[in-house]
């Protein structure tokens, strides 16, 4: 009875999520089957861990892309003249660096996390009781490294929170501290880093493989010093995982696009991504930051929210010949295709999009105020498909090769390792960047693999990290926010989660 109970209770949970998106992770629906046969083939495997990979999308393009890039200095959520994206004030918030337990986006992010936690430890015993499941060692390993994901995202987003892993343990958890639960992600992480695949191919893309969980490796590594200092710097680790990664099959893609395309499935660069597709829920970032005129110059069929932008401060640090400006950005005139005219906002003003963004109208004691419709360079970084009447297709890869160069190098520069070897793997990416080999560089600095993560990961989700491991968050931006505390190095505890649970503590200033 308990058997049929879960299998009852596994169906609902793929109902309820209805995961359709994963290349090669198609489900099929299920109505009674016996139970010990449940489970034996792919597509039944499939829609039992489907599920756990539609969390992905929580990491783009909403709750932790805007968290990160709109709190650091690469993104900004204006309130545009009328008032549009008001939104409470969130995005005041992030921008200036105010906010609270309170917080929409603060509240939803990490809610999503442990919503998508909860999810893996149910799939996690669902699986490990059903005894007619074959591989099961592999399938319960790549569980744990979707959850090891979404504790990385905690880890470096609140800090201090609480580790739940037994599905049945109804108990109220209690707050673990940060250096705990970074210890807890390395520790499953290595655990299963022989346990899961490692091909690199169209039927393990989108899923838990080798590439994945080292990459993820190396990005705890490279930020140990942050969230588990008492540890001390782990370089060499760093450095090793990357060269796990630098192991397999994926390339740096000749084509900077390719792995921005509208079926950027093939990208070899992509070492994980969140999988999306038209028919359940697509990648809706050209709605977040497109103007609600900009499908006509571009030639969509969908609405768009006239949403985030890029910063001027971002932007302009560009050189004017790096290729990604213009692979990343949308500025300038546009322009309806029909008659080659610039187009007309509804306050009367041209559609051009402009790298600066004044907040000149209703201006608050803060600084805040609104801002021209029109203001702002746009996120462009992934295809567009001509002609597209709804949510875009294209995935979004969560990890890709060209950051583990970038990983590695900078672990190679603060280990104080012989330059040469970092220096290579920068100009590898600018190569690509750029047509005159003039602008590849003769020695790399900690400065210069700085600058060029902002410039290759650009919209990616990795400014407030970069920016915190590299000690620039808190910096003032002029015109945007001054010098900010310390406890903005962590986002709060959410009111609601506190609320909910006594034994949950406060992250330090809030």
């Amino acid at each position: 009875m308990k058997i049929n109970r879960i299998i009852s209770l596994l169906l609902v949970v793929v109902f309820s999520w209805g995961y359709q998106g994963c290349t090669n992770l198609d489900e099929e629906v299920y109505d009674k089957l016996p139970v010990g046969e449940f489970g034996k083939t792919p597509n039944e495997i499939n829609s039992l861990i489907a599920p756990i990979y539609r969390t992905f999308k929580n990491v783009f393009p909403s709750n932790y892309l805007l968290l990160s890039e709109c709190s650091g200095d690469m993104a900004v959520t204006p309130t545009r003249k009328g008032g549009d994206w008001w939104d409470g004030g969130q995005f005041k918030e992030l921008r200036f660096h105010s906010w609270t337990p309170s917080t929409s986006l603060v509240v939803s992010s990490y809610n999503a996390a442990m919503e998508s936690i909860t999810l893996c430890n149910k799939v996690y015993k669902m699986i490990d009781v059903n005894e007619s499941i074959e591989n099961k060692e592999q399938i319960l390993a790549e569980i744990r490294g979707v959850r090891a994901f979404w504790y990385y995202m905690l880890v470096d987003y609140y800090g201090n929170v609480p580790i739940v892993t037994d599905f049945d343990d109804t108990s109220l958890p209690s707050t673990k501290s940060r250096t705990e639960v970074y210890d807890f992600v390395v520790s499953e992480l290595n655990a299963i880093k022989d346990l899961v695949r490692d091909d690199v191919s169209s039927s393990s893309y989108g899923k838990v493989t080798k590439g994945m969980v080292y990459t993820l490796l190396a990005k705890m590594y490279l930020n140990a010093e942050v969230w588990n200092p008492d540890g001390g710097a782990k370089w060499q680790e760093c450095i090793a995982a990357c060269d796990e990664v630098l192991d397999l099959a994926y390339i740096i893609e000749p084509n900077f696009k390719a792995s921005f395309a509208v079926q950027n499935q093939t990208s070899q660069e992509i070492i994980f991504p969140a999988v999306f597709s038209t028919s359940d829920g697509g990648n809706h970032i050209h709605k977040r930051t497109l103007h609600y005129l900009d499908p006509v110059a571009l030639n969509l069929k969908v609405g768009t929210w006239n949403g985030v932008s890029a910063m001027p401060v971002y932007v302009k640090s560009f050189d004017e010949a790096d290729k990604r400006f213009d692979w990343s950005f949308l500025t300038g005139e546009m322009k309806d295709p029909a008659t080659g005219d610039v187009l007309i906002t509804a306050h009367g003003r041209p559609l051009i999009h402009t790298l600066d963004i004044e907040l000149k109208y209703n201006v608050d004691e803060d600084g805040w105020g609104q801002v021209e419709q029109e203001e702002g360079a746009r996120c462009s970084k992934w295809e567009f498909e001509n002609g597209l009447n709804g949510d875009m297709e294209n995935d979004f890869g969560i990890f890709r090769l060209a950051d583990v160069y970038l990983m590695k190098a900078e672990a190679l520069v603060r280990s104080g390792a012989e330059n040469a070897e970092a220096t290579r793997l920068v100009n590898e990416l600018r190569k690509r960047a750029f047509d005159d080999d003039a602008k590849l560089l003769s020695s790399v600095t900690l400065d210069d693999i700085y600058n060029e993560r902002r410039f290759e990961l650009a919209w990616e989700g990795f400014t407030r990290q970069d920016m915190i491991r590299f000690g620039t968050f808190l910096d003032p931006i002029e015109g945007w926010k001054e010098q900010t505390a310390e406890k903005y190095l962590l986002f709060p505890i959410p009111r609601t989660a506190l609320d909910a649970n006594d034994n949950l503590t406060q992250n330090p200033g809030y």
